[in-house]
């Protein structure tokens, strides 16, 4: 099981946007909600260059950006970072009944290892994989399939959790299954399974969407 992390997991919209906010303003360039919203799980070298222009240079990517993360990860040790509801069952479910679980993010491997300290679920999964590692976001596949090589699983015996359209054009790309899990950010969304929450899922879900047994029976 492959799990997108931010929107879909935790929670973090809020410390992101803070982080954002207060970044860019130093830069001279605010940004607005809206801004934000249209970027938020993208990797940053996109949102900055879509925000400061195609141009913009790889240092001075890697400085703003370093300084957003920064802020985010000061915010996650500050405040905290709840799992969003039915998380926390479910990889713990997952977890109990033998199934090998990867997070594949678009977040810097800093800010993964940062969510799963806040919220202790890091004893759940098997392998954390970020976009920055193989060099390319969402939707291209490439995260989700490292991360389904990690796990020693075929993509064919995988399924992708994500609240993102562009998160689930790369799991379909993958050749994987997927669950797409929608939000305020994304009201609408293309997946073999769509449910409002996490807490929504059936008992069965996962295995359904696998044509395994049920958990349990």
């Amino acid at each position: 099981m492959l799990w997108d992390l931010d929107g879909t997991l935790v929670d973090s919209s809020e410390h992101h946007w803070i982080a954002w906010r207060d970044v860019m303003a130093a830069e001279g360039h605010p940004v607005t909600p809206q801004d934000f919203a249209s970027s938020f799980g993208h990797r940053n070298d996109t949102i900055l260059r879509g925000l400061l222009g195609p141009d913009l240079t790889e240092t001075e990517v890697d400085r703003i950006a370093s300084a957003k993360e920064a802020l985010y990860r000061r915010l996650v040790r500050e405040r905290g970072l709840a799992p969003l509801p039915g998380a926390r069952h479910w990889v713990a479910a997952l977890r109990a009944a033998g199934f090998k679980q990867a997070i594949a993010s678009s977040a810097p491997v800093a800010n993964i290892d940062a969510a799963m300290g806040a919220t202790g679920l890091a004893p759940c999964f098997d392998a954390l994989v970020s976009a920055d590692e193989v060099g390319v976001g969402k939707p291209d596949p490439a995260v989700f399939l490292a991360a389904a090589q990690r796990l020693g699983a075929p993509p064919a015996s995988c399924v992708v959790v994500e609240d993102a359209p562009s998160g689930l054009l790369g799991a379909r790309r993958a050749g994987m299954r997927s669950i797409g899990v929608l939000s305020t950010h994304h009201p609408s969304l293309e997946a073999d399974l769509v449910v409002g929450s996490l807490e929504d899922l059936a008992p069965d879900a996962f295995l359904r969407l696998l044509d395994l047994a049920v958990i349990g029976a």
